[in-house]
């Protein structure tokens, strides 16, 4: 009697093989899952990050082009007519209200919007406005403030009073971010889609005083959640260009 053949070496393996492929196929699925998830959340947050250096550059070169129009015209501009029309508003200012608004970005030849498609924003000093600029008397108004880590309030730019002898900033212009409050370019006013962001309202709402601190999503965050943008004309500047121009008394 032939006893039976045992089962070759090449029978056994195959299953083994075919769970490795199959475990191999599945392991390349998911890591192609996870892939297009990381490459969707860092294509993300690449394109904020871009986004947010190009703000940046819009904010510096509006406050270059303020700096520019004052030693030019030896005064700084009002605000624009609307969020629609860019130009300088004929209206003189009456107070620190009536001179915040959009940046006059017509006006400046620059761009006047932030890469989220919000107006820029911008509050000047009144008395900066109007011609001649008298820097022996003049005192810039506008003041800055940020938070510690523990949520204590800070100057930037400026202090409790801003007179001759301790002047604030002349101007500021800013961006309101991407999310919550501002003004589209199509002159559409945004609804606040957040609680707690009394720095970001306070922004908003201001005339003298205005917030600048890091980004945060967190509405438990003393000031809440913000993503502002803000820069200060620097007065030294000011004056510096403008002497320099011959356009300061």
């Amino acid at each position: 009697m032939i006893p039976p053949r045992a089962p070759s070496a090449k029978r056994s393996a195959r299953p083994a093989r075919q769970r490795g492929a199959a475990l191999l196929l599945l392991l390349a699925v998911a890591g192609l899952a996870l892939s297009s998830v990381l490459i969707g959340v860092f294509s993300r947050s690449g394109i904020e990050a871009l986004r947010e250096q190009r703000t940046l550059a819009r904010l510096a070169q509006a406050r270059e082009a303020l700096v520019g129009y004052a030693a030019t015209n030896g005064r700084l501009p009002r605000p624009a007519v609307s969020a629609l029309d860019g130009r300088e508003r004929a209206e003189p200012c009456t107070d620190e209200e009536s001179c915040t608004g959009f940046l006059p970005w017509t006006t400046l030849g620059v761009d006047g919007a932030d890469s989220w498609g919000k107006v820029l924003r911008y509050s000047v000093t009144p008395l900066y406005t109007v011609l001649p600029v008298q820097r022996l008397s003049t005192v810039a108004t506008k003041r800055v403030l940020t938070r510690s880590g523990q949520g204590r309030l800070q100057y930037l730019v400026g202090q409790d009073e801003c007179t001759l002898a301790a002047q604030c900033a002349p101007a500021v212009v800013f961006s309101q971010g991407r999310d919550n409050v501002g003004t589209s370019v199509a002159g559409l006013r945004l609804a606040n889609a957040v609680l707690n962001n009394r720095d970001e309202l306070l922004n908003d709402e201001g005339s003298v005083e205005f917030f600048q601190r890091s980004r945060s999503e967190d509405g438990a965050a003393p000031g809440g959640p913000f993503d502002d943008m803000l820069v200060a004309v620097p007065l030294e500047l000011l004056y510096e260009r403008m002497a320099a121009a011959r356009t300061l008394p």
